[in-house]
């Protein structure tokens, strides 16, 4: 009984609830998301300095909404500091028309019109102790002004963290609430992004997890891993694959490793699993993940799995 009265306890304590709109979600065990200056190198663990996530709102929202940022500053206490803090970056928030159906939006590549849709707020953050460790709020947002996605199941915010400048590593997070003052959740409301970066935990004892969703579409995934650093293994399980490995990639490097998707594992999630290193501690690792289809097309990740988390079933792997 102890035990369930400090959990609940903790989950007052710090806002979030069990189905809360996080990202990283807290079933993902993930810390933080990160996203370098624009002058950074990539070897610390960030390909182009970018990340984009979207966020859906349940048609049946009516009352505004807020996109809110923990930590968004540079130079605080959970920021990667690289010698002198130099470090910008831009948060912005786009809604409308092609918001997300522009396919450069989609994309885990910075091409094209990635920015699409129309601009409703950005601002920038440099080294402000104000907001360590404290919420940003960005909004209030209409969800009618969201891009109306049916096959999403409501209108589509989106969001870009881009280091415009300086070479440190900014660790934050999302929340997508109700009130600008604190974590309220939206119901039914998720968060998703293409290209996945994030920070590991430190302690090695953890196993992180994300959910990418393979459509009716899917018959093949390549799953890439950028700079993993020997920070232990990545495995694959969905209901046909029982923790399949994935190749893990050096530092600085990508790489790929192609899997078949059978017909059961079709409009469902998969979950990649991310276990630490037990034998080498490995610090302030970041990493990025991203899978595509057979047609190189980016599979989107649910902080919130589509359908649940995916159970591995004997049956399906012997037909």
């Amino acid at each position: 009984m102890k035990r369930y009265v400090l959990i609940i306890s903790f989950i007052l304590n710090t806002g979030l609830g069990l189905f809360s709109q996080s990202a990283p979600a807290i079933d993902e065990n993930i810390p933080y998301l990160m996203t370098f200056g624009g002058n950074a190198l990539t070897s610390w663990g960030d390909d182009d300095f970018c990340q984009i996530f979207f966020c859906v709102i349940p048609s049946s929202q009516t009352d505004p909404v807020y996109i809110r940022v923990y930590d968004p500053d540079t130079g605080g206490d959970l920021d990667e500091v690289k010698g002198e803090l130099n470090t910008i970056v831009n948060f912005s928030v786009y809604a409308g028309k092609g918001c997300w159906s522009d396919t450069a939006a989609q994309s885990i590549y910075l091409t094209g019109n990635y920015k699409s849709g129309y601009l409703l707020i950005s601002k920038s953050f440099g080294v402000d102790m104000k907001y360590n460790k404290k919420w940003y709020s960005f909004g209030p947002f209409n969800p009618s002004e969201g891009e109306y996605v049916e096959k999403l199941g409501g209108r589509v915010f989106k969001i870009i963290a881009q280091g415009i400048s300086g070479d440190d590593g900014n660790i934050y997070k999302y929340f997508l609430s109700t009130s600008p003052v604190e974590n309220v959740a939206v119901e039914g409301g998720n968060f998703f992004t293409y290209k996945y970066h994030f920070r590991l935990p430190d302690d090695q004892k953890q196993v992180c997890q994300i959910y990418p969703y393979a459509d009716d579409k899917t018959i093949s995934i390549q799953v890439s891993n950028f700079d993993w650093d020997n920070d232990g293994i990545i495995r694959l399980f969905s209901v046909a694959k029982n923790g399949i490995f994935c190749d893990v990639s050096g530092d600085n490097l990508w790489t790929v490793r192609e899997f078949p998707i059978v017909a059961e594992e079709r409009n469902s999630s998969i979950e990649i699993q991310f276990i630490k290193n037990k034998s080498v501690k490995i610090r302030n690792n970041n990493v990025v993940v991203a899978v595509r289809n057979q047609y190189g097309v980016s599979l989107p990740f649910y902080v919130v799995p589509i359908g649940g988390v995916p159970v591995y079933s004997p049956k399906i792997r012997m037909k």
